[in-house]
């Protein structure tokens, strides 16, 4: 019997769902900062900021940056960890690693780019002194099973970061709702050309764990010290925890 899972608001069979969120990120990884900017007004490059100075990368780390994307956080690692370090940019989506390598080429960070899914890392366990994902977790068909492996690559004492759109506070939800479902797919369409990829990252958003949930999948995971902050009133949430 075939393993179902949801799409957005859809219910889908699992190897379905990969292949739909790949042809969303294939559409919008051109115009994906672009839009980033637009949907959240910049705010985005806050949470980023934020997420960075809570990893605390110093000279020489080993740093993983999961469904990376353009690159964000893996430039800012790639400073910050320096010539003695190692900082790899992934994710499993190759238009949108494409285009994250060239970014990190075009400022002279040569950090290894690799095409994986999160959950099934070719990484040995305990190599990694920090793993990020950034607006990449939701997207995951087995969240449980990602989070275990993003335990496993992390050292002893190493943490793992995820940032993530959340539960936003209850004054804030219809208001939100109207522009997630009526102002993102017309910004999607005017910009990207593709209503529908960000109508389902919308729904996306609203199928994720709150912010709750996600910090006990995280101790289920057998992460220790798990917290997490909210951001811009529960729009984005940073997790973090320890790998004792």
């Amino acid at each position: 019997m075939t393993n179902t899972t949801h799409f957005g608001y859809k219910t889908v069979a699992e190897e379905d769902k990969v292949r739909e969120v790949a042809k969303v990120f294939h559409s919008v990884a051109a115009k994906y900062d672009v839009m980033n900017d637009l949907m959240s007004g910049g705010l985005h490059r806050l949470w980023k900021t934020f997420t960075i100075a809570n990893a605390g990368v110093r000279p020489g780390f080993k740093v993983l940056d999961i469904a990376g994307g353009t690159g964000d956080l893996s430039k800012a690692f790639a400073k910050q960890a320096g010539p003695t370090g190692e900082v790899w940019l992934t994710d499993i989506n190759e238009s949108m690693l494409r285009v994250g390598r060239d970014r990190l080429l075009n400022r002279g960070l040569l950090t290894p780019t690799m095409l994986c899914d999160a959950e099934k890392l070719p990484f040995p366990d305990n190599y990694f002194d920090r793993v990020s994902v950034a607006f990449g977790l939701r997207n995951m068909t087995h969240k449980d099973v990602a989070l275990a492996e993003m335990r496993r690559v992390l050292k002893p004492g190493g943490k793992l970061l995820v940032l993530e759109f959340s539960k936003v506070a209850a004054p804030l939800q219809k208001p939100y709702d109207l522009y997630s479902f009526s102002v993102l797919p017309w910004f999607g369409q005017k910009i990207a050309g593709d209503a529908e990829s960000y109508r389902y990252l919308a729904e996306s958003i609203r199928m994720h764990p709150d912010q709750e949930t996600l910090k006990t999948m995280m101790e289920t995971a057998g992460l220790e010290r798990v917290q997490y902050y909210n951001l811009t009133a529960g729009i984005a949430a940073l997790h973090t925890g320890i790998k004792m």
